[in-house]
């Protein structure tokens, strides 16, 4: 009888437990090209902002004077079903001399943007550095001139990489990628998650590594932090599906993170997966791939979980 009412007991806690799975769907996005569209970041609660490349009218990628192609942001609006439609490009200010954006993030008014880019021949810092380093800078928006005013965020030190900044739900932390070295703060692999906060008069806090549990002696980039406070982010760390994968690190209440957890397919892929955003219902959100049966380098995927 007692082995009876175990059996029964497994079954049914089987039963339970597999119907609490989570069930992805992901589909690719009629915006998608032969050409990359990534950096993907939440805009509000109904538009995205993505990079791609500035095209002319001829459908052709423009390129600078070196003969690179040029990278710039777009938004979008999210539809019902999941695609994202009247897109058009973020004017940024020509006056203040952006070569190229490769992520971005815009304050839930609309007022700032968050871009990582390069330093130019007009705002390159003194002494020696690595020309190929990003860093963060922040415009404010003026109305018939667009994005302007760009500054280099202060903690942005030149020999050090600075990128993919995003904004906290409040609008009051700011995650980003370094490879900041030495001291309490330094980077563990090649590339790791911190976050600053922003404080008032346009000034900032002291960057804190977001530790151990979600760094690793490898790459990690590309975070956004959900409504509820959940952190999402890519890396290329061992025992993942192949190449880069997304993990998820829940907020503890005490502020820190815990361990992050991988992401389970059909989210992951064996090919590089490199960012996600969940709208504010968490059910549905946006991820960045480069999966087999997409249309160009990287595309962006819708998904729904139930």
């Amino acid at each position: 009888m007692i082995k009876k009412s175990l059996f029964v007991f497994l079954i049914l806690f089987g039963v339970l437990g597999f119907s609490q799975a989570k069930i992805y769907k992901v589909k690719n996005l009629e915006l998608n090209t032969k050409y990359p569209h990534f950096g993907v970041s939440l805009f509000g609660d109904s538009q995205v902002v993505f990079t791609s490349y500035q095209l002319t009218k001829k459908g052709k990628v423009k390129q600078s004077f070196d003969g690179q192609g040029i990278l710039t942001i777009f938004k979008g609006t999210i539809t019902n079903d999941g695609n994202i439609q009247n897109i058009e490009e973020i004017t940024i200010d020509p006056k203040s001399n952006i070569e190229n954006i490769t992520s971005a993030a815009v304050s839930s008014d609309g007022k700032q943007i968050y871009i990582t880019t390069t330093y130019t021949n007009k705002n390159r810092p003194k002494g020696t550095f690595n020309k190929t380093n990003f860093h963060i800078e922040v415009g404010e928006f003026k109305a018939g001139i667009g994005f302007t005013n760009f500054k280099v965020l202060p903690f942005c030190i030149p020999r050090y990489s600075y990128a993919h900044p995003a904004l906290s739900s409040d609008g009051k932390t700011l995650y980003f990628t370094a490879n900041v070295r030495g001291g309490r703060e330094t980077t563990k692999g090649a590339s790791d998650i911190f976050k600053v906060d922003i404080l008032e008069n346009s000034t900032f806090g002291k960057i804190k590594n977001l530790g151990v549990k979600v760094n690793s002696y490898s790459r990690e980039m590309f975070p956004f932090v959900s409504a509820d406070g959940t952190l999402y982010f890519a890396s290329n760390k061992s025992n993942g599906y192949g190449g880069y994968d997304l993990y998820k690190s829940k907020l503890n209440e005490d502020g820190t993170y815990a361990k992050a957890e991988k992401l389970p397919k059909p989210i992951n892929s064996k090919e590089d997966d490199l960012s996600l955003i969940m709208l504010p219902n968490n059910a549905a959100g946006f991820i960045v791939s480069k999966r087999k049966g997409g249309e160009g380098d990287d595309d962006i995927y819708y998904f729904t979980v139930k």
